[in-house]
């Protein structure tokens, strides 16, 4: 800011009642001009231009820098605090700010003026970028008064980011819309992108707008937030669509580890989860529907048909890898409450499973839902989900049919199918043993048939109906019974 010999800090406000770096009140003339400066003293970074650019043969103004935790100096020399630069008046009137100290309303009375130069006085802020030296990056926006060789001095965004405080402070409109529009056009390391942002507030709006696009984020036409459009698309494009499916799994995976806002990613897991079961419920039901029962003698329309199951089946897969995620980053909450209550979806998948036909065209799908089904079942044992009772019980009652349809499969079964439905016995007992004996009572009668195996292979059976024997048989509690 430009100051007299000692004056306070003056800045112009800006034209259009926005907040420049410079938008103070109008200098005082006692304080802006002074005629009687000491010698100038020119720093090498600041050589001389003949005929431009602190060119003492032809400047007509003294400028003077110093920093803002000095005094100016008491006798000539060098001070490595100050620097004096020998301008033109004409240059300087390029910049609003300079052009407000020069005008004629701030310049001395004709019968009190003399031969001696204008100095004006400068401050540069001690705390500012010293990349460049204390006045460098005041030096070169001074030196573009002159030359408007914004590209050849714009070189990167460091640069830019140098510049455009002065800029902004000097009014010097030409340097500001070039280092905005360097800025816009060329990547930011993050320790740039906050300076930038620190800029911003003054900026005017139509400066700042492409800068602002670029580092804030918008609402989608439905009111969704763009970061969480973001993600969703991320995981349908890495579930349904992109040919390295695993890769681009496992990458979507770590975004969403390690995304810091665990409720968007609860919110776009929940979307995507709730998005592929009604998938999978609608291709179920159609292959299931009576409808293809009495025209599957159609040959297009049976082959229609066992297409939707085929299709009922990779869906399957995309869920239980949304499960697994779910479950991982403990947001399944949503999950394990819908999953309870999918009657129609049992339904269609016990209608499914009583015919062979599912075994050519779908042989995965049922182990891929009681996957599902298993995974969220043991988080639920487990404590990793705490789900009210009602959910609890009805998540065993409404998939036990389904795992005794699956474990009476007549044909050979593979050994990691039979470990699947053994484990989710135990998982199912486990749960049950947290249900009101009542409730346990009416469940444990339906796992009558985990004891079709050899009686010795059923430890967790007999387990599960000791303790709700043990529990039953003590006495009512009425108060006082310690």
């Amino acid at each position: 800011m430009a100051t007299g010999g000692g004056g306070g800090a003056r800045k112009r406000a800006h034209a259009e009642s926005t907040t420049r770096l410079s938008s103070e009140p109008d200098p005082d003339p006692d304080e802006t001009l002074a005629e009687n400066c000491p010698p100038p003293t020119p720093l090498p970074s600041s050589a001389p231009t003949a005929g431009g650019f602190n060119d003492p043969v032809t400047a007509d103004v003294l400028l003077r820098l110093h920093l803002d935790d000095s005094s100016p100096p008491s006798s000539p020399g060098r001070h490595p605090n100050f620097l004096d630069l020998q301008l033109h008046s004409f240059a300087l009137r390029r910049s609003r700010y300079f052009a407000a100290l020069l005008s004629d309303r701030w310049l001395p009375d004709a019968a009190d003026s003399t031969d001696a130069v204008p100095c004006l006085n400068l401050t540069v802020p001690s705390t500012a970028d010293r990349s460049r030296g204390p006045f460098g990056s005041h030096v070169a926006v001074l030196r573009l008064l002159y030359t408007f060789d914004f590209s050849g001095s714009i070189l990167s965004a460091a640069d830019a980011l140098e510049m455009l405080p002065v800029a902004l402070e000097l009014l010097f409109d030409d340097c500001i819309q070039a280092c905005v529009r360097f800025l816009e056009a060329v990547p930011w390391t993050e320790e740039e992108e906050e300076a930038v942002i620190n800029l911003i507030p003054f900026l005017q709006e139509e400066e700042s707008r492409d800068l602002l696009a670029r580092i804030r984020p918008e609402t989608s036409p439905d009111g969704k937030l763009l970061s969480e459009e973001m993600l969703h698309s991320l995981i349908l494009s890495a579930i349904h669509s992109h040919p390295k499916v695993a890769t681009v799994k496992a990458f979507v995976a770590k975004l969403l580890r390690d995304y810091p806002s665990r409720d968007s990613v609860r919110s776009v897991l929940d979307r995507a989860f709730l998005e592929s079961l009604e998938s999978v419920k609608k291709l179920l039901g159609e292959y299931a529907s009576p409808d293809f029962r009495v025209a599957e003698d159609n040959d297009e329309t049976e082959a229609i048909h066992r297409l939707s199951l085929h299709k009922a089946m990779v869906n399957a897969r995309h869920l239980l890898w949304l499960v697994e995620r779910m479950i991982e980053l403990r947001v399944a909450d949503v999950a394990v409450r819908e999953w309870s209550e999918q009657a129609a979806l049992v339904a269609d998948l016990q209608r499914t499973l009583r015919d062979d036909v599912w075994r050519n065209i779908a042989p995965g799908l049922p182990s891929l839902v009681m996957r599902c089904t298993s995974r969220l079942a043991n988080a639920v044992a487990a404590g990793s989900i705490l789900a009210p009772r009602q959910v609890r019980m009805k998540l065993v009652k409404e998939w036990l049919p389904v795992l005794n349809v699956c474990r009476d499969m007549v044909s050979p079964m593979p050994s990691g199918h039979k470990m699947l439905y053994q484990e989710m016995e135990e998982i199912f007992l486990s749960i049950i043993s947290t249900l009101p004996m009542s409730d346990a009572q009416e469940l444990l009668r339906q796992c009558l048939s985990f004891s079709t195996r050899n009686v010795d292979d059923c430890p967790h059976l007999i387990s599960a109906f000791n303790t709700w024997f043990r529990r039953a048989n003590r006495p009512p509690y009425d108060g006082n019974t310690s």
